[in-house]
């Protein structure tokens, strides 16, 4: 599958950019990638929601950024206990650090090589 973008969505609009440092082996009880792919049907389900893209380094750096159409519904994942759950369970087995940075954007633009 060759991944795609998130592009072509109408400013304004809130990003939540998800930084992280995670160990690449790291074993635990709960699969990381079964709780990211959790993760991503539990958001995609919020009203207001308008993609994701995410990346991680063979050094075990990863960024994700989610892409909101306002502060409410950016409000209903980070309230969201399912998702809180996960944020709890990732600051015990999985993160060495992560951050997180919430910003509104105010132009945009995209390209696409046919």
């Amino acid at each position: 599958m060759t991944p795609k973008l998130v592009a072509d969505i109408e400013p304004p609009y809130y990003t939540a950019v998800f930084t992280s440092i995670r160990p690449d082996a790291v074993d635990t009880p709960e699969s990381y990638a079964d709780t990211a792919v959790r993760m991503r049907e539990i958001v995609s389900a919020v009203p207001g929601f308008l993609g994701y893209e995410t990346a991680r380094t063979p050094g075990g750096i990863g960024i994700s950024i989610a892409y909101f159409r306002d502060l409410e519904s950016l409000d209903a994942w980070r309230l969201d206990t399912r998702h809180q759950a996960a944020k709890a369970y990732g600051r015990e087995h999985w993160y060495d650090s992560y951050s997180v940075h919430i910003g509104k954007v105010e132009r945009s633009y995209s390209f696409e090589r046919e």
